[in-house]
């Protein structure tokens, strides 16, 4: 793909991000004009692409998510600059650093568990993730982080609430944290909605021994002609209707 045509001052904005790892992004998208998952970690060794690109993101840049065909035929995500026009300034700009400390005490709070599927994890595997979307509430310059505004998340978990966020009418345009705060997203277990949808939703992990269970679950739902999400939602509701009758 031939570069894209770009205003002057938004290139010369794109070229003063020093950072690593936006800076790899950015070099990518201005040569070939997206970078898609599979660059970022075939070429780059990178596993995690919703961070890659929120950290260009962070710096004001605007990035949209769109579709390829990977090497494999199968469809992939690919990320290219957003409207131009779209820049953002201030509170959005220069994220607080998520340092060890903060990582320290969150797991003093809730232990390593991850706050979306409430399943223990090694330390090492979760991530610390912004409650309210930085790129709706921003972080206030040089103040210390508060580890209410955070949540720990396995990387699962993250990547998924990362493209349901990155979905939603709020982030790409109302950008209100209020909204945010009564989402499923931002607070799993007290939330009026998901990413502005009228739903609930239960996510279910299977470690260890479970495996075994959820095995055959899989195997009974084959022999049914159904889907997983589909038969445990019957199960629940069989269950509660035998609950009610005694």
């Amino acid at each position: 793909m031939s570069e894209p045509k770009l205003p002057p001052e938004f290139v010369e904005l794109c070229k003063a991000v020093t950072a690593k790892r936006p800076k790899m992004v950015i070099d990518h998208i201005l040569k070939h004009g997206f970078i898609t998952t599979q660059d970022l970690k075939d070429t780059y060794g990178y596993n995690h692409p919703p961070r890659a690109v929120r950290d260009v993101k962070e710096h004001g840049i605007p990035i949209e998510m769109f579709r390829v065909e990977g090497s494999d035929g199968r469809k992939i995500a690919a990320y290219r600059f957003g409207d131009p026009s779209r820049v953002r300034s201030g509170k959005q700009v220069g994220r607080t650093v998520l340092s060890k400390e903060l990582k320290e005490k969150l797991v003093a709070l809730h232990g390593e568990r991850c706050a979306i599927y409430s399943e223990s994890f090694p330390e090492r595997e979760l991530q610390i993730d912004h409650r309210i979307p930085f790129e709706v509430q921003g972080d206030v310059p040089g103040a210390q982080a508060n580890p209410d505004d955070y949540m720990l998340l396995c990387g699962s978990a993250n990547r998924a609430k990362s493209w349901s966020c990155e979905h939603c009418v709020n982030w790409l345009e109302l950008q209100k944290a209020e909204i945010c705060r009564r989402c499923y997203w931002a607070y799993p277990d007290d939330y009026s909605h998901v990413a502005m949808r009228e739903a609930r939703r239960a996510d279910i992990l299977w470690t260890g021994a479970e495996v075994e269970s959820y095995d055959k679950l899989k195997r009974r739902t084959l022999e049914l002609q159904k889907n997983i999400p589909g038969y445990v939602k019957e199960i629940i509701e069989m269950h509660l209707k035998r609950e009610k009758a005694t």
